[in-house]
């Protein structure tokens, strides 16, 4: 296991005479939802949601759906549907215990993201759920956001990572499938051909069905 040798333990060593944020930067930060956040969020397709448990445990959930899938309630309050999974509920487990949320909302074809942090609530509201309806399916749960911090994040990362610019990515073929990495993870003893159609059909037919 690697041993870390020169850590960081003061902020001001993040710091130089050179290395200090801009006033835009510092300044940026508002606690609600305006017009521009409003938009990106409404054409938003994929978002990343991280939580927190009480022992400092953290998951990060992606959540994707056609553009418009999170819905802004009010300024101060947004809703995020749950769709079929995996059942694990890391997030939700998380936010039982402290409800904290982080939320990162990307655009397809824009390098910028925005970034929500806040509380959060699972909750059933019926009249909540059924704006999220998709299909006719509609979510057993949501997730409800009390915005605390809402801020666009520059778009270095997504330049740098080139990431819609698939033609420019290394291929993928020798990638394990998804089938292969959950057999040998879980070291289950099915057929492997059983387990890639379980994922087929996953993939097929159950994105807003059980």
């Amino acid at each position: 296991m690697y041993t870390p040798k020169d850590i960081v333990t003061q902020v001001d060593e993040l710091y130089d005479g050179t290395r200090q944020p801009y006033e835009s930067q510092t300044d940026k930060l508002i606690d609600y939802i305006d017009d521009h956040c409003r938009v990106w969020i409404e054409h938003s397709t994929f978002l990343t949601m991280a939580t927190v448990d009480k022992a400092g445990n953290m998951d990060v959930s992606p959540k994707g759906d056609p553009a418009g899938f999170v819905k802004v309630l009010d300024p101060k309050t947004l809703a995020i549907p749950d769709r079929p999974g995996n059942h694990r509920y890391d997030g939700f487990r998380n936010i039982l215990e402290t409800g904290r949320i982080g939320l990162v909302f990307l655009v397809p074809n824009r390098t910028e993201v925005m970034r929500v942090n806040g509380s959060a609530v699972v909750v059933r509201d019926m009249d909540v759920r059924e704006q999220l309806a998709i299909k006719g399916r509609v979510p057993d749960f949501a997730v409800i956001v009390q915005v605390e911090e809402a801020f666009y994040h520059c778009g270095k990362s997504v330049i740098r990572s080139r990431l819609w610019y698939p033609e420019q990515q290394l291929p993928v073929d020798k990638l394990p499938t998804y089938a292969e990495a959950l057999m040998d993870h879980g070291k289950l003893t099915m057929d492997i051909s059983e387990m890639e159609a379980r994922v087929r059909n996953n993939d097929e037919h159950r994105l807003y069905d059980e």
